[in-house]
């Protein structure tokens, strides 16, 4: 194992953070501050996460005001925002602009900490944060110390971020605003691409491109792996093969369809089966060269229900390897995984009803879970209550229709309002879009409070509640559990 220069550059020496509650700045600040920077903070509402950064040295205030910026000795010599999150007039922006203090986003400061190790990204519309996670599960397995930087907690450790020892930085590269292209990779994985955030790219073509121009930034010797099971990353690999060939970029492809024979890519970990077993599934991979000196077949048991989640750990998989280590240490790793916060997460069980979250908000991704979900109450008698929230109203409107068929899988729908986070309200454009197109037994519940009550005429024993959406959706769980104490014999 190298050892990395932790030295943090000049200008992230003292770091004020607006929004450092959010999972990707409070990952960056557990960072800064195990390198030895100063770090201060402002969020909207108190956290656990908040707590833990104070607990680390971290200086927080909750609320935003001017003088945040004076929470440590000499001020900061940079603020920190996010696109999406913080608006332009946040009075603590406000008051950098007039103090001349430079204000950088997020990406920039991770691309900072990640110079001079060796990079492994993740990168796709969906799958991002459980093949990231998988991926430093399994390094650490193998006895490597990674540095990481992930969209959620695992449950492992309980962090979602850490300054290791190691030459390894693995991190989500995130797509949505473009930022990824600030980031000059080692070993890339495209779990896949499917249209989505259009309020930023404004077209399918422009959103497909950012992938486009990140491939093109692998370093030489580098490493792009491929879900071939996905048309889109399937087509970017047969656009850049020969060219990442010419600068020495291996190629690499996993799937389980037919598309990975015709793809141009070579398959080096292919799902021969896939069998739902509990809250997870019993796979089986045919493994191929570079990874195996000549293919042979193993077993992997995935902690995690449902075929996306297979498919995932093969790109974790497929990375970890190529960073050096043993492909049956490196699988072995991906078996001890088990998840991370709102990634199918079982929040509990009450009257023989099981209560998950999960962080789906794009069609794909619910329908991914709603499938993983029928394949765990499979062998009873139980159902799939879905309780959905659409996040963002450009995102409802773009795709109710898409949201509602996937949402057909459940045997009874919830819908409530729309999570607008950074986006103001449009006219018409509310959860009933979602509730009206949805063909299975559904509700339109706008009325937060009214949810949990909702599910418990619902239910019934043996049924499986499943809370989705990227919003406040999952602060619902402790109030549908409570309802379900009073569900009697049904």
């Amino acid at each position: 194992m190298t050892a990395v220069d932790a030295t943090l550059p000049a200008q992230l020496t003292r770091v004020h953070m607006v929004g450092i509650g959010g999972a990707g700045m409070s990952g960056l600040a557990r960072i800064l501050l195990a390198r030895g920077g100063q770090v201060s903070g402002s969020d909207a509402r108190d956290s656990r996460g908040v707590l833990a950064l104070r607990t680390r040295g971290a200086q927080v205030r909750v609320g935003h005001a001017p003088d945040a910026l004076d929470l440590l000795d000499g001020g900061p010599t940079v603020v920190v925002t996010t696109r999406a999150a913080v608006p332009d007039d946040n009075p603590e922006l406000v008051e950098a602009r007039r103090r001349g203090i430079p204000i950088v986003y997020r990406p920039e400061v991770l691309a900072l900490l990640m110079e001079g190790h060796r990079t492994v990204l993740i990168s796709g519309t969906h799958g991002k944060t459980s093949t990231t996670s998988m991926s430093v599960v399994a390094l650490q397995h193998c006895g490597a110390d990674p540095s990481f930087a992930i969209g959620g907690e695992l449950n492992e450790s309980g962090t979602n971020a850490h300054h290791g020892s190691g030459e390894s930085f693995v991190a989500e590269a995130d797509e949505s605003d473009g930022s990824l292209l600030l980031y000059t990779p080692d070993i890339v994985v495209i779990t896949n691409i499917e249209a989505d955030h259009l309020d930023f790219f404004g077209s399918e073509e422009a959103y497909v491109k950012v992938f486009d121009d990140f491939v093109d930034l692998i370093r030489p010797g580098g490493t792009l792996v491929l879900c071939l099971d996905d048309p889109g990353a399937a087509a970017l690999g047969e656009r850049h093969r020969d060219a990442l060939a010419d600068r020495g970029v291996a190629v690499l492809g996993y799937g389980s369809d037919q598309r990975i024979e015709v793809s141009g890519v070579p398959v080096v970990a292919q799902l021969l089966e896939d069998r739902p077993h509990g809250a997870g599934s019993s796979a089986t991979v045919l493994l191929s060269a570079p990874l195996v000196p000549e293919d042979r077949t193993r077993p992997l048991e995935v902690r995690l229900p449902g075929r996306h989640m297979a498919l995932n750990a093969l790109g974790a998989l497929i990375a970890c390897t190529r960073v050096g280590h043993d492909v049956d240490t490196v699988a072995e790793g991906i078996e001890s995984f088990g998840g991370v916060h709102r990634r199918f997460e079982l929040r509990g069980r009450v009257s023989d009803v099981d209560v998950y979250d999960d962080y789906a908000h794009h069609p794909t991704e619910v329908r991914a879970v709603l499938q993983a979900a029928r394949g765990v109450v499979a062998a009873g008698s139980g159902r799939v209550i879905a309780v959905f929230q659409p996040h963002l109203y450009s995102r409802t409107a773009e795709f109710a229709t898409e949201f509602a068929a996937a949402l057909d899988l459940a045997d009874d729908v919830i819908v409530a309002d729309v999570y607008g986070a950074r986006e103001q309200p449009q006219p018409g454009v509310t959860g009933r879009l979602i509730a009206d197109a949805v063909t299975a037994p559904v509700a339109f519940v706008p009325d937060a409070s009214a949810i949990a009550e909702a599910v418990a005429a619902r239910a019934r024993r043996g049924d499986l509640v499943l809370t989705i959406g990227a919003g406040d959706i999952t602060m619902q769980a402790p109030a549908i559990l409570a309802s379900l104490e009073t569900l009697g014999d049904r």
